[in-house]
């Protein structure tokens, strides 16, 4: 088999990606609009009839793991073989600051997601379909409309309920999610079961991101071969990025896995001095890495890198990626749940340390410090905050191990100090903020 060069695989993405998903216009779709658009759910009729088609088509989670969709079907089917019918929920709680695309699909044709809920609803013979998302004022009116619609229209097989999450980063982590719709606080919980086996009510629950079931209800209209036109052949079809450029300017894109990365920040013509792949659970990169590295898992997994929540940012020339990074490692110290030691203790420390590192004079042992600290941390939390947190602060590590040495010797060669990456101005820091 030929291999293609990461030029190639560029060439042949940008080709064959097509718009999708996202309406053209920028306009929000009623119900009517969408069914002339795309026409009625592509019911089966029966389970595990989609599932087939799901596989061919190579559909892997838009929402971070990229984990295969119809493994993570016949998980929840086989468990509901024996523990009774399970449970599908749309996951649109996108914790993640930098990341817009799923607030944007929702809000511009939320019945796009809502046939995937209800497709993945039969192919799992669930009984219950719930649909969960922020308190967004404008996101949660959509979603009411939406929901209103299709209730008048009798689309539906089976019931949506809407549950709505507090605005935390760990608010769409799975089983968080299952304890918000049971009533709880949206906090990771432990458990040696996975959500597929025993999650809402103790039922086989299957959770997908909002932007992973609108692909479920195209690739039931389309069938997989058609999925299989944009992308790579080892990872098919398109997938939603928020974009945000060096100058400040940010957007959601739909793209195809294996586009150039250059080409989506716009670096042949705007300056960068590295570009954060992934969001907050993901790693800096050089700028002359990201410009030679096509938008793949495969291709990112080099760096240590995944597409992860969809963001990429291009960190201009006049900023410190020091005191971004600062900033953003306090923040998620602060979103932990501070149910294990590695959040309650770990990530606090290494945020403190990090705001040393941002001053001038820090000790040049503290480098050394922070990353055993990082690697001390890895694989032991109730969830994967810290894993995540951990991996973006060894990679501003790397990246930024020449700008470290300047604050160490008091200078830094930044030139503007206003902050880039988006975080919320006021995060919540009380046990209510979770319900």
């Amino acid at each position: 088999m030929t291999t293609m060069t990461a030029q190639q695989v560029d060439q042949v993405s940008a080709k064959q990606a097509t718009r999708r998903l996202l309406p053209r216009g920028g306009h929000g779709l009623n119900l009517d609009q969408h069914i002339a658009v795309h026409g009625a759910p592509a019911y089966r009729g029966q389970s595990r009839a989609l599932v087939t088609e799901l596989r061919d088509a190579g559909l892997t989670g838009r929402g971070g793991a990229a984990f295969p969709v119809h493994r993570k079907m016949a998980a929840v089917l086989a468990a509901g073989a024996a523990a009774g019918r399970p449970v599908v929920v749309a996951n649109g709680a996108e914790g993640e600051p930098a990341a817009h695309k799923d607030k944007t699909l929702l809000t511009l044709d939320p019945h796009l997601v809502l046939d995937g809920l209800q497709l993945a609803a039969e192919a799992v013979h669930a009984r219950a379909a719930y649909l969960y998302v922020h308190r967004d004022a404008r996101l949660v009116r959509r979603v009411d409309e939406a929901v209103a619609q299709r209730r008048a229209a009798g689309v539906d097989r089976v019931t949506i309920h809407v549950t709505y999450a507090p605005p935390r980063f760990l608010a769409g982590q799975e089983s968080a999610l299952v304890h918000r719709i049971e009533g709880g606080p949206a906090v990771p919980r432990y458990s040696s079961r996975l959500v597929a086996e025993c999650g809402v009510g103790g039922a086989p629950t299957l959770v997908q991101n909002v932007e992973t079931l609108a692909h479920v209800a195209l690739i039931a209209r389309h069938g997989a071969p058609w999925f299989r036109q944009a992308g790579t052949p080892q990872e098919p079809g398109t997938m939603l990025a928020t974009v945000h450029m060096s100058d400040g300017q940010a957007r959601v894109v739909e793209t195809a896995p294996g586009a150039s990365i250059s080409h989506l920040l716009d670096l042949t013509n705007k300056l960068a001095q590295a570009v954060l792949v992934g969001g907050y659970h993901g790693v800096w990169l050089h700028q002359h890495k990201a410009v030679s590295i096509p938008l793949t898992n495969a291709a990112l997994a080099i760096e240590e890198a995944a597409i992860g929540a969809g963001v990429l940012a291009a960190l201009p020339p006049d900023r410190c990626g020091v005191r971004e990074t600062a900033r953003v490692l306090r923040y998620l110290a602060d979103e932990s749940a501070g149910q294990c030691g590695p959040c309650l203790n770990g990530l606090p420390r290494i945020a403190e340390a990090w705001a040393v590192l941002a001053g001038p004079g820090a000790h040049p042992r503290l480098r050394n410090d922070l990353d055993r600290w990082a690697h001390l941390l890895d694989r032991r939390g109730a969830c994967h905050h810290p894993d995540g947190s951990t991996r973006f602060a060894r990679s501003a590590l790397r990246v930024f191990a020449e700008e470290l040495w300047r604050h160490e010797q008091g200078t830094c060669t930044a030139t503007n100090g206003a902050p880039f990456l988006p975080l919320p101005t006021a995060p919540p820091l009380t046990d209510e903020d979770w319900s």
